[in-house]
């Protein structure tokens, strides 16, 4: 991710949300910039929550969360967790799953084609692919 869009936050929440909306309107009911965070409501009544650090440059997480069907919480981040310094990816990483079940995680060169992966993982979830 650039500097110069870990700076234009709000920019990136807004063309995310036309992103998850254009591209994903099978699983993507509604986008919805709630203050510090780009909220996008999944078909299946789960949400997935989009948010950058407006202190600490280029600090991301993707949290799906799911744990009202079927006690599951899947995020995708870079919080530098000592425990994972062995990891491939650090500090970037994914929590499939589960809190402890982590998993090396790469984003793309952009957090744009970054949350196309991340929404066709949610796509073939949610349908079942």
């Amino acid at each position: 991710m650039s500097n110069n869009t870990c700076r234009d936050i709000d920019k990136l929440y807004i063309s995310l949300a036309r992103i998850a909306e254009e591209e994903f309107p099978d699983i993507i009911e509604h986008a919805e910039i709630r203050g510090d965070r780009l909220r996008l409501y999944i078909a299946d009544g789960s949400f997935l929550d989009v948010w950058f650090s407006r202190r600490i440059p280029c600090k991301y997480a993707f949290h799906w969360e799911r744990r009202h069907l079927g006690n599951t919480v899947y995020r995708w981040d870079n919080a530098a967790h000592r425990t994972l310094k062995e990891l491939e990816t650090f500090p970037h990483h994914f929590h499939e799953g589960a809190q402890h079940n982590v998993r090396p995680f790469k984003p793309k060169e952009t957090m744009k084609d970054t949350l196309r992966v991340i929404l066709e993982y949610v796509r073939q979830h949610v349908q079942g692919i």
